[in-house]
């Protein structure tokens, strides 16, 4: 006679090495039933800073969602359980095996084994035959017709109602290798809607590269102006009152900005500049082609350079406040953060080491990051380390703001709407294209000469753009 040994394996939220609390379930990949193996994307949750995929970290067929869509968990809860099948043994004969009196059940008030919280990637993997006969298990016992003994059953658990969540095609997950995931997700690629030409419809690294062209390819023709998908509206019928619920990256952005607005004293400076010969400039960039054909060129682009160029000359503004060890930190490189309003909230990725990258540089990775914002595939590592932000509210036709820092960082330069304005310009008053600029700065690293010889600086390259080539 064989016993059939059936365990249940518990996957928790967990926090992905980003420190947060809770996350929010976006999609399930799965239902109750499906087969899942180990490295399977199961589920998407958006945490405060980003748009996840989880893998489960073993093999066997999903028994409970524990949560539908749209819930908010903590990290550490259980998600999702899947039965995995254990090794078949030969068991005694069934003589022996059946007792003279019935075998007490498992009492259900019983303890759970103590299990430890998963907090960082797949967390800790169960292994040992005494952690696993530790668990419950579901074991089949076929006794002989001689024997008047009837079959018996240990249920794992008892049946719970399975929360109602989304049907699911079980066969839409795309087939790719673990390093090919992590590739798509660096790029911001949805493998869904990548061909694949590997064996058995794998995809392939070269494929994820090939779809990776063609959409910058696409993007770079469309050459929309705004840098980022606007929120979606909320919709209201009526006089009655609309709750929003506050969650995710609005919750987050909310926190940042009273720590931020209440920690560091803030200070915004403003001033009017004359962009006549940049937008001249840009356009000289797209119809020459110059920084490549597939580079997509706007004023943002020269903003940042300018920005980038007086941080530059003026590298004390590049800094952070050490509040434990009462010290400033100028920073070695710059990671130029690009606020982007997105359909889940204000974000700010950023460019690691901007102040290193030549314009064509400086340009592509502008693309991609602005690309990535737009797909809401903006990765958690993408938004870490910024030191200083631009945010470019123009796009919104708005003429300048007084922008809240991000927490850590020490300036954050606003790029106001390009309008045709009345300018003295060699002793005429003309028409030129005009644009405000404001730069916020906190007051404890960065003083009012320094704030204002940085403002100074990105408004006399604007104004003459060829000076970013001879004083960068």
């Amino acid at each position: 006679m064989t016993t059939e040994v059936r365990s249940l394996r518990e996957f928790r939220m967990p926090d992905v090495g980003e420190g947060l609390t809770e996350a929010e379930i976006l999609s399930w990949y799965v239902k109750p039933g499906d087969t899942v193996t180990d490295g399977q994307v199961v589920c998407e949750v958006e945490t405060a800073k980003a748009a996840v995929e989880l893998p489960i970290p073993f093999n066997g067929v999903v028994e409970q969602l524990f949560f539908p869509e749209g819930a908010t968990v903590d990290v550490g809860t259980v998600i999702i359980s899947v039965a995995v099948a254990g090794e078949a043994g030969a068991a005694a004969p069934a003589v022996a095996a059946a007792p003279a009196a019935p075998a007490p059940a498992p009492a259900p008030a019983e303890a759970e084994p103590e299990r430890r919280e998963v907090l960082v990637g797949y967390g800790p993997r169960t292994g040992g035959s005494q952690r696993r006969a530790r668990r419950t298990t579901t074991t089949t016992v076929i006794a002989p017709a001689p024997v008047p003994v009837p079959a018996v059953v240990v249920p794992v658990s008892v049946p719970v109602p399975v929360p109602v969540v989304p049907e699911q095609p079980s066969g839409d997950r795309p087939l790719a290798k673990p390093p090919v995931r992590k590739l798509a997700k660096d790029l911001g690629i949805d493998l869904r809607a990548v061909t694949p030409t590997g064996p058995d419809g794998v995809i392939t690294r070269e494929d994820v590269h090939a779809h990776a062209s063609a959409a910058a390819a696409v993007a770079a023709a469309a050459d929309a102006p705004a840098p980022v998908a606007a929120a979606e509206p909320v919709s209201v019928s009526g006089s009655g009152d609309v709750r929003v619920p506050i969650k995710g990256v609005r919750k987050a952005t909310a926190q940042a900005m009273v720590s931020s607005a209440f920690t560091a004293p803030h200070v915004t400076e403003f001033v009017q500049v004359d962009v006549t010969r940049t937008m001249r400039f840009v356009r000289r960039l797209k119809e020459s082609g110059e920084l490549g054909r597939d580079i997509r060129v706007s004023p943002l682009l020269l903003v940042a350079k300018a920005l980038l160029t007086a941080i530059k000359r003026h590298p004390e503004i590049n800094a952070q406040w050490d509040e434990a060890a009462q010290e400033i930190v100028i920073k070695g490189q710059v990671n130029l953060g690009i606020a982007a309003a997105t359909p889940r909230g204000l974000i700010v990725p950023n460019i690691k080491d901007a102040g290193a990258k030549t314009l064509s540089g400086l340009a592509a990775a502008l693309g991609e990051l602005i690309d990535t914002a737009r797909q809401g595939k903006t990765s958690p590592a993408d938004m870490q380390g910024g030191t200083v932000t631009i945010t470019n509210v123009g796009v919104f036709g708005v003429d300048t703001g007084t922008p809240i820092l991000n927490p850590g960082e020490a300036a954050i330069l606003a790029f106001g709407a390009v309008r045709e304005l009345p300018w003295v310009h060699k002793g005429k008053v003309v028409p030129r294209q005009v644009t405000t600029l404001a730069l916020s700065f906190d007051h404890r690293l960065v003083d009012g000469e320094l704030g204002s010889r940085v403002l100074a600086d990105v408004a006399a390259l604007l104004e003459r753009p060829k000076r970013l080539i001879t004083w960068g």
